[in-house]
């Protein structure tokens, strides 16, 4: 028996089937056990095949070679974080990480996976093999709704919430990656503990609903510094770009003039507080 029932099942790694008899070296990483597991493969290797260049792929990028690991990144798309940036800060982020010795296979996918004498052959869609000695997946996550769905609870991407965090169910709730919440569902930790606060207050008697301010993003990727703003969904704007190299400030205005979005890389981050005042909410 209960009053109320939270949800906060999370989310879990986007797994795809690949051919092959190396298939059980591919590494999801999602939680501190999953690492744990990653770590004691990886000891004594030197070469990381990277699945995956969004923020999650290239931050794995920046440790792993700051680690002493090579690493190549394969991606069947066209630009790094392509959901999330403007290919100018794309760019920039995509130089800094093959400064450090990235390489990245952006179009193909893998294929499969075969074991050889000195470690892992990897072959791509379009042809070509990388020799590697273990492979990181880091291709993104979907949010845990199978349970939520066979008790009868509305689904979409996430488990349905409103701006209560309340499901279609009166008595449950749900926050974090596996909610969906008035059409949104953000990974991020701001979002989570946003949604935290609310629910405290509801749960305690005083029914609180969720806002989003403006969140930006800080991606860890330390030899391209960045932080991303991504406009509002449903929103209109233009791209202007200033800078070059690894300083690029690529803001989205609409047509008044008004600040939707942006993406700053290197030293155009420190422009972030002052841009930040000028951001719409996510959810207001």
């Amino acid at each position: 028996s209960y009053r109320d029932l939270i949800l906060a099942w999370g989310a879990e790694t986007v797994r795809v089937p690949v051919q092959g008899d190396g298939a059980d070296l591919i590494f999801p990483i999602n939680d501190l056990e999953d690492y744990a597991r990653f770590r004691a493969a990886a000891a004594g290797k030197r070469r990381v095949l990277l699945l995956g260049a969004g923020l999650i792929g290239c931050e794995f990028a920046n440790d792993l070679i700051l680690g002493g690991y090579e690493v190549e990144l394969v991606a069947p798309c066209e630009q790094v974080m392509p959901t999330l940036l403007h290919p100018a800060a794309a760019a920039a982020v995509q130089a800094g990480l093959e400064s450090l010795g990235a390489r990245f296979h952006l179009g193909p996918v893998l294929n499969r996976l075969q074991r050889v004498a000195d470690g892992l052959e990897a072959h791509l869609s379009d042809g070509q093999v990388i020799a590697c000695d273990l492979v990181v997946s880091a291709i993104g996550l979907r949010p845990r709704i199978d349970l939520a769905a066979a008790a009868g609870l509305v689904v979409n991407r996430g488990v349905v919430v409103d701006r209560h965090l309340k499901t279609s169910h009166a008595n449950i709730y749900a926050l974090g990656d596996c909610a969906e919440v008035d059409g949104l569902n953000l990974l991020y930790v701001m979002p989570l503990m946003s949604c935290a606060r609310a629910l405290a207050q509801t749960l305690a008697g005083n029914p609180t609903a969720v806002s989003y301010g403006a969140m930006p993003i800080t991606v860890k990727t330390p030899v391209c510094p960045l932080v991303v703003s991504p406009p509002p969904r449903g929103s209109e704007g233009v791209w202007s770009v200033e800078g070059q190299g690894a300083d690029i400030k690529a803001l989205c205005r609409d047509a008044q003039g008004n600040l939707l979005g942006y993406a700053l890389t290197g030293a155009a981050v420190m422009e972030k507080l002052a841009l930040n005042k000028q951001l719409p909410a996510l959810l207001a």
